[in-house]
């Protein structure tokens, strides 16, 4: 058996930056029509969307996938929340780490696997304001070295 060919669509760089990432999770979604074909064309945005975990499974809020320009009266509601598809015992799994003190669930990555769409849900844990600062000062400090390592090979 072939392995499903991955293309990834979009990554959520803003949670990368607010958030620890501490576990990923593979999930489907439950997706009409129309959504599919905006997000095959990459016309959504993760916002500040997050997983909320109810009592009938895991719903993705906050996620915008924008109407498809194609179709009819029937088209989806572009902010609606979406119900995610998981086995039943890994929910458990996942809501007991949620459970956890400052542990929340953040969609990550949205991609292509074979013609199915799936979200890359991750595990995390927010991050503190002199952490983010620690990150900005180490890219621009990468930065300034991959400059400086241009100028001298010249």
């Amino acid at each position: 058996m072939a392995k499903d060919h991955i293309k990834v669509l979009q990554k959520n760089k803003k949670a990368y930056f607010n958030y620890e990432v501490v576990e990923d999770f593979e999930a489907g979604i439950a997706l009409q029509g129309t959504e599919v074909k905006s997000i095959r064309m990459s016309r959504f945005s993760f916002g500040d969307s997050y997983v909320k975990i109810t009592s009938k499974g895991m719903v993705i809020v906050g996620l915008h996938i924008s109407q498809y320009s194609h179709g009819s009266i029937n088209n989806h509601d572009p902010e609606r929340e979406r119900n995610l598809l998981l086995h039943r015992q890994e929910m458990k799994r996942i809501k007991r780490k949620v459970d956890e003190k400052g542990m929340t669930l953040i969609p990550t990555l949205v991609y292509l696997k074979g013609n199915l769409v799936k979200v890359q849900i991750s595990l995390c844990r927010g991050k503190q304001a002199h952490d983010k600062r620690n990150v900005i000062r180490e890219r621009d400090m990468q930065r300034e070295m991959r400059r400086e390592m241009k100028n001298f090979n010249r």
